[in-house]
């Protein structure tokens, strides 16, 4: 349908529209403020309001707005379309929307279209026990919490990836659009795919502030806001105003131009005329009053179209009889008796307006991605392992040998896996997966440019941000993916882990919510292995923040080899609900394990290296590690002392599964004290080697036994531009320091090993003047294998 041909809306029609937007925003209205008497049966009185009055009512009747008229279009056109609100604290509007929809009551039978379910909606709202005040896990329909600002351009844009009938309308707050993560957002164009992905239509909805200040999209000239958008590779529509029926006019209008405009396009692209670059997709700018059809005034201040519509614009209405007053002319300035039967019902004619079945923006079921996830098609992980004849004795890098297997997953998963990375996948080693597929990019290409192509499936844009939000709406609307990242760079994207922990952790509780796959990342690039690029590039700390989410979610990896990374990598692709946070390193490193040791070990999450050790049986001292250059370091630490100390029985522990040294009453990976005892001994030292911050492993283990006796070595914030071993001298990781200690732990070792001790701190401190002077390790260091079999 082109616009020449297209029938306007009639006058009849956007009579209706406007009626169910009124419906919307007095459900909206109570949901804030009302305790009882929802369809105003009485007088409003003090008893009817609650306690505490919490809610964001400014953005509400924009979002409420969008809902209406999307609505429209999705039964006209029969459209698959999600809804995703930026400005997620307008919560009770698109709660409202799913209720007016009937999904609110389909998931939630206690709460159904009668006068009792419109009590009970009320009352829940930001009450406790209740619902939060966003559109969260708990909202039908969202996969967009908007607690964050921020994120709703992106998730809408990972939704729509490898979903070509999708269509995702995204409200974005103007004070939203003022983020990072949102500024960035509006690159979408230059990756989205018009043959093969879905479309997102933003509504950028200007109403001028945010809690207590104006926006500056807002404050801009048009012309220049225009330009703006324009030159992200947008279209925009501008729909302005403050009398509904004009604004609903030119809304219908401004959304049909839309959809037919993104229909051309993708026709184009699948079969049409076919692809002639990147098209300027189309969007609208939706200018309406802050706080609109609220109170205009209140105690002498204009409140509708300035900031202090924000939240709640009456605030007393308990204790002040002109505010309760005031809040009753506004809920009956909608006209609920025209909208709701007696019994608390939409009327028929406006119920009618809303989409049927999975058509309705709230049972969409891309929104409950977990419903139709499909298991990806992997290929056998063994297949790819390394051969170890034994410990110690090659090198291989790890992430490369992961690479080739992603390559054929990414093969086998062609509409449901893809792989994020800042431009660093190459950086990273997993190369690989360019034999089947290339970086996705829309932009012209050059002769001189690597693997790109509009159909790629490997996202790289260098912004954590936006490839963070791209990831989580691919899972949450149903599919699979692994995000890679250098290790000190994992921190851009702190606060948006917080919000998709606190997701996975509510969709928990929530029956009708299905599991999503994991946040899969791999993390590399890592600290011990970024001596060339210097300390700003030096932070391990992202596994301590992953560690602080609730245990039923948090999962902590460190292969030490890459037989152990492909069983790990595996095991991440395949599980549901958790973040998966694996570390492991690009460059070549030791091998240790054969592919069935490698599943063994990995499976237990930890375990003695008996080959490693000198003792089978009750050791003098623990040497444990966890990470590549760690365990290389203990390993080299036991060489010495099975050379130089060799009446000293010492054990080597290997761990891979960080969450294993928590108590299983703590965390489900936990082991039992029993188990971690026979392991870690209840009285004997430890000395760990550790990849990241030392505090971290005192934390896991304080309630054992044994914690007084745990030594911790890792990364304490020393680095520079250097070598790799003195990367670990500088932080005292290093294996003449880990002998050094063991000597001070031993007390059976006596002053007798203080020569020992002296050749280790004469050994430490020739190889950092080597260094200092050559630019390099000592080659006796840098080419250091295990020199013991198996036995």
């Amino acid at each position: 349908m082109t616009e020449a041909t297209r029938t306007p809306v009639d006058d009849a029609l956007l009579t209706r529209i406007h009626r169910y937007w009124s419906a919307a925003n007095y459900l909206s209205v109570g949901q804030i403020y009302l305790l009882d008497n929802p369809l105003l049966k009485e007088p409003l009185a003090p008893e009817h309001i609650k306690p505490r009055l919490l809610g964001h009512w400014g953005t509400t009747p924009g979002l409420n707005l969008v809902y209406v008229h999307a609505n429209r279009v999705i039964r006209e056109r029969d459209l698959d379309a999600i809804y995703v609100a930026g400005p997620g604290h307008g919560g009770p509007g698109v709660v409202a929307n799913t209720y007016l929809e009937g999904t609110y009551s389909e998931v939630y039978p206690h709460l159904p279209q009668t006068e009792q379910g419109m009590q009970r909606l009320f009352r829940q709202f930001s009450f406790p026990g209740g619902i939060p005040s966003h559109a969260a896990p708990e909202t039908p329909g969202s996969i967009n919490e908007g607690g964050e600002l921020g994120y709703s351009l992106m998730h809408a844009t990972g939704a729509v990836f490898d979903n070509p009938g999708l269509v995702a309308f995204t409200v974005i707050g103007d004070g939203e659009a003022e983020t990072g993560p949102l500024a960035t957002s509006w690159h979408a164009p230059a990756f989205l795919d018009a043959a093969r992905d879905g479309a997102v239509l933003p509504i950028l909805h200007l109403n001028g502030y945010k809690i207590a200040n104006p926006t500056v999209l807002a404050r801009l000239p048009e012309e220049q806001l225009l330009q703006l958008i324009r030159g992200w590779g947008w279209d925009p529509i501008v729909v302005s105003g403050d009398d509904p029926m004009p604004v609903h006019r030119a809304m219908a209008e401004a959304l049909d131009t839309c959809l037919d405009r993104i229909a051309e396009i993708q026709q184009a692209a699948r079969g049409g005329s076919g692809r002639s670059g990147p098209a300027p997709w189309p969007m609208i700018v939706l200018r309406t009053p802050k706080g609109w059809t609220g109170p205009k005034e209140v105690d002498g201040q204009q409140i509708e179209g300035t900031f202090r519509a924000h939240q709640v614009p009456l605030s007393e209405v308990r204790t002040n009889e002109g505010h309760l007053r005031q809040l009753e002319a506004w809920m009956r300035s909608y006209e609920p008796g025209d909208l709701f039967d007696g019994e608390g019902r939409l009327v028929p004619d406006l119920q009618a307006l809303a989409p049927e079945g999975g058509r309705r923006m709230g049972s969409n079921p891309h929104t409950n991605g977990g419903a139709i996830l499909k298991d990806l098609e992997l290929p056998d992980f063994r297949d790819y392992a390394v051969e170890v004849a034994e410990p110690g004795a090659t090198m291989h890098s790890a992430t490369t040998v992961l690479g080739s297997y992603l390559r054929d997953v990414m093969a086998a998963n062609p509409d449901r896996f893809r792989l994020m990375g800042p431009d660093e996948t190459a950086s990273n080693r997993l190369q690989a997966v360019f034999a089947t597929t290339d970086r996705a990019w829309q932009e012209p290409i050059l002769p001189t440019d690597d693997h790109l192509a509009p159909d790629g499936r490997v996202m790289e844009v260098l912004s954590e941000h936006l490839l963070q939000g791209w990831l989580e709406g691919y899972l949450l609307t149903g599919r699979h993916g692994l995000m890679s990242s250098y290790e000190a760079f994992a921190h851009i994207v702190d606060s948006m882990v917080n919000q998709h922990a606190k997701w996975l952790h509510d969709i928990n509780r929530i029956e009708w919510r299905r599991p999503i796959a994991s946040l899969n990342y791999l993390i590399t690039s890592h600290v011990w292995r970024q001596d060339h690029n210097g300390s700003s590039h030096q932070d391990p700390g992202f596994i301590d923040h992953v560690v602080n989410k609730k245990a039923e979610i948090a999962r902590v990896y460190l292969p030490p080899d890459a037989n152990c990374l492909l069983s790990v990598g595996d095991h991440a692709l395949r599980s549901r609900q958790y973040i998966n946070v694996i570390v492991a390193g690009k460059q070549e490193q030791l091998d240790y394990l054969t592919m069935d040791e490698a599943i063994a070990h990995c499976t237990r999450g930890l375990g003695i290296w008996d080959w490693a050790s000198t003792t089978d049986n009750e050791p003098d001292v623990v040497l444990a590690c966890a990470g590549e250059i760690p365990t290389m370091e203990v390993l080299a630490a036991a060489d010495l002392l099975r050379q130089h100390a060799p009446d000293l029985k010492v054990r080597v522990v290997n761990v891979v599964d960080l969450m294993r040294l928590q108590s299983d009453r703590e965390h489900p990976h936990g082991l039992p004290d029993r188990e971690f005892d026979a392991i870690f001994t209840p009285d004997k030292p430890v000395v760990f080697a550790y990849h990241g911050y030392p505090p971290l492993i005192h934390r896991l283990t304080y309630k054992r036994a044994n914690h007084d006796q745990f030594h911790v070595h890792g990364y304490i914030e020393e680095g520079t531009t250097t070598t790799p071993f003195d990367m670990v001298m500088m932080n005292r990781l290093d294996r003449f320091s880990l002998v050094s200690d063991v000597i001070d732990r031993v007390p059976s070792l006596g002053t007798g090993y203080a020569a020992l001790r002296q050749r280790m701190t004469d050994a430490r401190l020739a190889a950092r003047m080597y260094t200092r002077e050559h630019g390099e390790d000592d080659p006796s260091i840098a080419n250091w294998r295990w020199p013991h079999g198996r036995d």
